[in-house]
Formats: C-alpha cells, sequence, structure tokens
C-alpha cells in the first residue's frame, strides 16, 4: 500500500471558538473579549482560540501529504459537533484511524474514504476527522496519480474540467467598516458576511442592520471601481427571526424591505430564522423561500444552522427551502461528501456555496479551492481567519494557480491531438 507511516502534530486554527449561544444571551465584550459567563457545554470561557489536528501520510517514496482537523467557529450550536478537543481527536485517530490508513488504497480517493470513514463503535467517526483525513487522502491521489486534486476530483465523480474560477466571498468579522473598504478596494465578488451575531449588531426592529446594509451599497457605488457590482451576503444569525419574530411571513416581509433598500443589488440573507430543528428549518424556510419568489424578490435565502451534513443539504435542496446552500466543510465531514453537496444542489435547482469557517487553515482553505472549482460551485468562502487580505490571498490565488495547471494541460492535450 502506499501509505507507509501517519504523523500526528497539534496546529492552530486561524480564529476562535465561539459559544453562539451566550453570544445570543447576551454576552458582555470587552474589547475582543467575552467576559460573561460560557452556557454550551465544553465552552470554558465564552470564546477559545480555535485549536486543530495535522494528520500527514507518509507516501512510500517518503512525501508526506497533509491535511487539517479542526471545528468550526459555533461549535456545538445548530447541530453541530461538540467543541473540538485536541486531544481527544488525536487519541481517537491514533487508535482507530491510523490503522486503516495503512491499510488502504490511497490512489482510489472514494473508495479510500469510504473504507476509513466506517462507523467505530455504531458510531460515525467525528466530523473534523473525516475532514482532515480527506484532506490529505485527497493530496495523496493526487500525488500517485501526478495531477492536481480538482482534477482527481473529477475523475472520480466523472465531470468535465472546469475552464472558470468560483466566485469569492470574503467575511468582514467585528471590524466592519474597515474590511468593507478592503473588500470594495480589491473588488471582491460577494461581500462582506457582517457578523450580524447580537441583537446590538441587529438593532430594534432590525433598524442597525437596515442601516449597514444601506452603507455597504453606498460605499461600493462610491469607491467601488467602474463595472464593480459585487453581490451583497449577510449572515445575521437568526436574528431576523429573534427579532421581528419566527413567522414566515414577517421574516419574508422584513427580507423584501432590506432588498428594497438596495434595489440595485443582488442580496443574499444567511440564516434569517433558527427554528430549533432540522424539520422545521425545512418547513418554514420553504415558506420563506415561497413568499419571495411569489414577490418577485431579489433577496435570496441561504441556510447554514441545521443544515450540516450530506444528509441535511439533500433534504433542504429536495424540498426547495433555500436558495443557497453553505455546505459548511468541517461540518459536512469528508471533503468528498462536500463534492457530493454541490452536486446534490446542482441536480436539484438550488445553489452550492461551498463555504467552511474563520476557524480553519491554509491546508483546509486550499483543498476547498480545489472542491469548488472542479464542481463548479456557485461561490466559495475565502478562508481562513475574520481578516480579508490573508484568506483572499489563500482562496484566489490557489484557484488562479489551479485554473493556469488545467489550462496548460488543456493546451498541450489539443497539440497533441
Amino acid at each position: 500500500m502506499q501509505i507507509k507511516d501517519v504523523l500526528l502534530t497539534p496546529g492552530n486554527g486561524a480564529f476562535f471558538y465561539d459559544d453562539q449561544a451566550a453570544i445570543r444571551a447576551g454576552a458582555t465584550q470587552d474589547g475582543f473579549i467575552y467576559v460573561s459567563e460560557p452556557i454550551t457545554p465544553g465552552f470554558t470561557s465564552i470564546r477559545v482560540p480555535a485549536s486543530s489536528l495535522s494528520v500527514g501520510l507518509v507516501l512510500t517514496d517518503d512525501t508526506v501529504v497533509w491535511g487539517d482537523m479542526m471545528g468550526v467557529q459555533y461549535c456545538g450550536a445548530g447541530g453541530r459537533d461538540p467543541l473540538f478537543e485536541t486531544a481527544q481527536m488525536l487519541d481517537l485517530t491514533s487508535r482507530v484511524v491510523v490503522p486503516r490508513l495503512l491499510d488502504v488504497d490511497a490512489s482510489r480517493h472514494l473508495d479510500a474514504c469510504s473504507k476509513i470513514f466506517e462507523p467505530f463503535e455504531h458510531k460515525r467517526l467525528p466530523l473534523a476527522i473525516e475532514y482532515g483525513v480527506s484532506q490529505a487522502l485527497l493530496r495523496a491521489a493526487a500525488h500517485l496519480h501526478r495531477m492536481t486534486m480538482a482534477e482527481i476530483v473529477c475523475n472520480e465523480f466523472n465531470l468535465p474540467l472546469p475552464t472558470h474560477g468560483v466566485p469569492i466571498y470574503c467575511q468582514s468579522g467585528d471590524a466592519r467598516e474597515i474590511n468593507v473598504d478592503k473588500m470594495i478596494l480589491k473588488s471582491v465578488d460577494v461581500l462582506p458576511h457582517g457578523l450580524i451575531n447580537s441583537r446590538q449588531k441587529f438593532g430594534q426592529g432590525g433598524q442597525t442592520f437596515l442601516d449597514f446594509v444601506k452603507w455597504v451599497a453606498t460605499r461600493t457605488r462610491e469607491f467601488g471601481r467602474r463595472g464593480y457590482h459585487p453581490v451583497l451576503h449577510f449572515d445575521v444569525y437568526g436574528w431576523i427571526g429573534q427579532e421581528i419574530g419566527p413567522e414566515p411571513q414577517s421574516i419574508a416581509d422584513f427580507i423584501c424591505k432590506v432588498a428594497d433598500s438596495v434595489p440595485d443589488f443582488l442580496l443574499n440573507i444567511e440564516s434569517p430564522a433558527d427554528f430549533g430543528s432540522t424539520q422545521a428549518q425545512i418547513e418554514n424556510y420553504a415558506k420563506i423561500v415561497s413568499i419571495l419568489d411569489n414577490r418577485g424578490s431579489s433577496a435570496r435565502i441561504v441556510v447554514d444552522e441545521r443544515c450540516n451534513t450530506l444528509a441535511d443539504v439533500r433534504l433542504f435542496a429536495e424540498a426547495k427551502a433555500t436558495h443557497l446552500v453553505q455546505i459548511k466543510t468541517p461540518d459536512v465531514g469528508s471533503i468528498a461528501d462536500t463534492a457530493r453537496a454541490v452536486l446534490i444542489c446542482k441536480e436539484n435547482g438550488v445553489g452550492a456555496y461551498v463555504g467552511g469557517s474563520c476557524t480553519e487553515t491554509d491546508l483546509s482553505a486550499q483543498a476547498s479551492v480545489h472542491i469548488s472549482v472542479a464542481t463548479q460551485a456557485d461561490m466559495m468562502l475565502a478562508k481562513p481567519g475574520m481578516g480579508v487580505d490573508e484568506a483572499y490571498s489563500i482562496v484566489g490565488n490557489e484557484q488562479n494557480r489551479l485554473l493556469a495547471i488545467l489550462n496548460r494541460r488543456r493546451v498541450r492535450a489539443k497539440n497533441v491531438g
């Protein structure tokens, strides 16, 4: 077999794990630190530095290929896996996953993933383990076949080699105004996320949020280059439902009000409400989508919370309970399932956004680019971190390098033919 040893080493995620329940409950913020008590199990404080675990596969030619496992920013919320604990993941990976890795054909990516991620003690492995190990396996297959990771995905899923890139979406974090300006100057395709995750940021009746949306549009018109016309995408972390009320009609009315305030832009509203369960989320989001579509609104709903795994993505897509799915890569698990999720969305006429989390690493971000481009997702997240510059550079440069390689392959194949 092609894997002769496995290396495991702890690392850092690019941001922090945050207790969403405590923040929603009105946690006090002092500078960057939350000083209130945590609520979500596993958190010893509301804001915990993100940790990661790198898995390195030592191949028979002594090449080492890596993948990184981590949790998402809001671990333990919205039906997600609990807070990522590096020591726990290292122990489980060492005992269960490493022996499987040493006995697998790494040149066959999908087969390798299916064998290694078989249940352990009748339970699915933690999704973070699937995510990190599958990245390493994808890099191993690419190395063994002398291909890019995107080409491996195209071959395994019988997809044509892509000729175009995927629009990139940046997130602002709490430094909204400065980072919006950065995004505009860099002509980012989709912006700005906004991190509208508290009552203070949303405002009474949503007025603070509405003012911010109009400010972003005005700023874009004022400082964007000629012809620059980004998609405006705001993540409100359920606050429309919490502040305006949980009725789909009221939520749709508010979203239309926001869209009408920026009529020249396509508007994405992510996580307008959290209805407490996957089934309730599907039923109510489907109603919101239907109302917006019947009105001919330019606003699109993006689902995040309660839509975590591949099975969840299929349920939302088949029910038309969203316009766009955030395929949150560490929550989906195996990166092969991220590819499957994009294809499921396409089959059902639903937009596919390959997202993830600010807590990720450079390696996981680069692997996500290859999945996004291979499957031709509708957009992908600039990650990791909450700054604009580093994440946009990592994701944008990886995409440009990949497209350059694929174009060379295409030209050479044409010349040979």
